[in-house]
């Protein structure tokens, strides 16, 4: 579904610079966007684009975060018309958030021949001299990138490290000391000064920074782990034991913070986190650049991350970042690609074969997902994480009797039954076996997730829906939809139930009321707006209700729904009775699957 909304995206790119093309670089662009795989602009096609065709193509192509395309659109422009500062500097830009900076480098200097001040510039240039070891043009390239707090503390850090790879920790460590900021520089100050002069041997003094950052903030990871690290090798392993146990218990199951309580337990000496004047310089950068992402800064981010993995392109925690970065703009296809690049020596290659599965589902490659997940599985029975995303792939795609013996998997390998956060796994559960016809088995779980969570207002309308629907245990059914609906009011599917619900037991007028608020609330929804014509026609509306059902066509149902609704289109519906009459196309899952799926993104 996601790959054709992409398609159409670019598709809607290529249209603006169709305006500009010649007919046979359009006719060849078209025959390319209809394979997804096949990469678009090729060389062949910018030569043949005109300047102002460029142009408007890569705006496009920024507008949507497609970096790589962006910037082989604005150095196709640059070429016809090469003294364009305005093209000069969306190329280098576009080139940086692509991750290309060897290339945004050859960009930077011709943007700094002519603008001496330019900070991005200077930045980039900084941080391809500090991976070459020219530590002094580094220094005096990044110096000149300061502008205001977050660039004022990436370029000293950088610097720091520049002056530790020219073999002056000293220097570099009081170049930290002397920057004055916002409340929240301590703790990068700290953590950096510790890691230079732990790398410079000065372990007594590295040991004082450490500890005063694991002070000031506990639950920052690498804070945690560059103490604990230092602990194992200056005092002893019990104490670095505890900070992993006490940072496991702010955030279980880290895979780091796992390896960290292994390795102490088994009296390893661990080594300092980094181990080179880039590896430092990357890990400030990447610090930074995650901050920035949680915090909404997904420009300046982007940037910072793609120069951290400049300097240490394998670096786990930066990749999972920028892979997070895409996620959160909605570009799972980009997110693949980052993902696969995560080390399979990593600690962390498990949960990124997990996003990275979800993300495959998204741009409807689900075969590949579902295959990456069963291979994790494989390696760890018990991994719920593992076994809930394959779940959640296998009823998304509607594979009701394996999503029902996947979940079953996650029972079984559950810790403790009674903990309430394990009625998701029976909620899920149930669907998938109401969806492939064990009703008795799938009443008994939603019984078990209410008896977990009594009031989930999901879990209260699907149930009730369901006997409702049944014509078994009417008021009891009744009761639960509407305690759902006072939970969530604005819940478009939950209303729809209720309206449902009266349409069933055979109360038309407030069917039509809920409704009518169900369609207000989610009007492109098919299966609601084909109630929605139901209830119409039984109280007598029958033009309104083709209109409806006309508008729920058009809507694209379920293939399945389809011929049903054209039916009541022609003929309407029978003259029998209400409950019979009304069984439309509809079990309760089908139109609660959307429900579920907000569901899915908390567990």
């Amino acid at each position: 579904m996601l790959s054709i909304r992409y398609k159409r995206r670019t598709l809607a790119a290529v249209a603006i610079a169709a305006l500009v093309l010649p007919g046979a670089t359009w006719a060849r662009a078209q025959e390319r966007l209809a394979d997804n795989s096949a990469q678009f602009p090729t060389s062949h096609d910018l030569k043949a684009l005109t300047t102002s065709g460029s142009y408007l193509a890569a705006r496009h192509a920024s507008v949507e975060r497609d970096a790589a395309s962006a910037a082989a659109f604005y150095r196709s422009a640059l070429r016809t018309d090469p003294k364009n500062n305005e093209l000069l500097d969306r190329a280098f830009i576009s080139s940086v958030a692509d991750g290309d900076v060897d290339e945004a480098v050859k960009l930077a200097d011709r943007i700094l021949a002519v603008d001496k001040s330019n900070r991005v510039a200077r930045l980039v240039v900084g941080v391809q001299d500090l991976k070459l070891k020219k530590y002094a043009a580094a220094q005096l390239n990044i110096k000149q990138s300061i502008r205001g707090p977050i660039t004022d503390l990436v370029a000293t850090l950088l610097s720091a490290w520049a002056s530790y790879g020219a073999g002056d920790a000293k220097a570099g460590v009081a170049d930290i000391d002397k920057l004055t900021g916002p409340e929240w520089y301590p703790i990068f100050k700290d953590l950096h000064a510790g890691m230079i002069l732990e790398l410079a041997n000065k372990e007594k003094d590295a040991g004082t920074r450490f500890e005063r950052a694991y002070k000031l903030d506990d639950s920052m990871l690498r804070v945690a782990e560059a103490y604990a690290h230092w602990l194992t090798r200056n005092k002893d392993d019990k104490a670095a034991e505890v900070i992993y146990q006490d940072f496991n218990k702010k955030l279980a199951r880290h895979p780091l913070v796992e390896e960290g309580m292994r390795d102490t337990k088994a009296g390893k000496k661990l080594p300092p986190l980094v181990d080179s004047a880039q590896a430092g310089a990357a890990e400030a950068l990447y610090g930074i650049g995650a901050t920035l992402t949680r915090r909404g800064g997904e420009d300046l981010a982007l940037v910072y991350l793609q120069l951290a993995l400049y300097l240490q392109p394998s670096h786990p925690l930066a990749l999972l970042s920028l892979a997070d970065l895409y996620e959160s703009v909605k570009k799972p296809q980009m997110a693949i690609k980052v993902y696969e690049r995560v080390p399979a020596s990593s600690p962390l290659k498990r949960n990124a074969q997990i996003q990275l599965a979800t993300d495959l589902d998204a741009a409807d490659r689900s075969d590949e997902a579902i295959k990456i997940l069963k291979s994790v599985i494989a390696e760890d029975s018990k991994d719920l994480e593992a076994i809930m995303a394959l779940g959640n792939i296998e009823r998304g795609r509607k594979k009701f009797a394996d999503c029902a013996q996947t979940y079953s998997q996650g029972v079984d390998s559950l810790p403790n039954n009674d903990d309430k956060a394990n009625s998701v796994y029976y909620y899920y559960r149930g669907i998938c076996e109401e969806r492939s016809h064990q009703w008795p088995k799938a009443e008994a779980d939603m019984k078990k997730a209410l008896e977990l969570q009594p009031d989930q207002p999901n879990v209260l309308n699907y149930l009730g829906y369901s006997w409702i629907d049944q014509g078994v245990n009417l008021d009891d059914g009744m009761k639960m939809i509407k305690r759902a609906v006072e939970q969530r009011p604005d819940d478009g599917y939950i209303v729809d139930s209720l309206g449902w619900a009266f349409f069933r037991i055979g109360n038309f007028d407030e069917a039509v009321k809920n409704l009518e608020r169900a369609v207000d609330l989610k009007p492109e929804d098919p299966t609601i707006n084909d109630h929605l014509g139901d209830a119409y026609w039984r109280v007598g509306r029958k033009l309104e209700a083709k209109f409806q059902w006309a508008h729920a066509r058009d809507l694209k149902p379920e293939p399945d729904d389809l011929p049903k609704i054209e039916e009541k289109i022609a003929n309407g519906l029978p003259d029998e009775a209400p409950g019979t009459a009304a069984a439309s196309a509809d079990k309760p899952a089908d139109k609660k699957d959307d429900v579920k799926k907000e569901d899915d993104k908390g567990g």
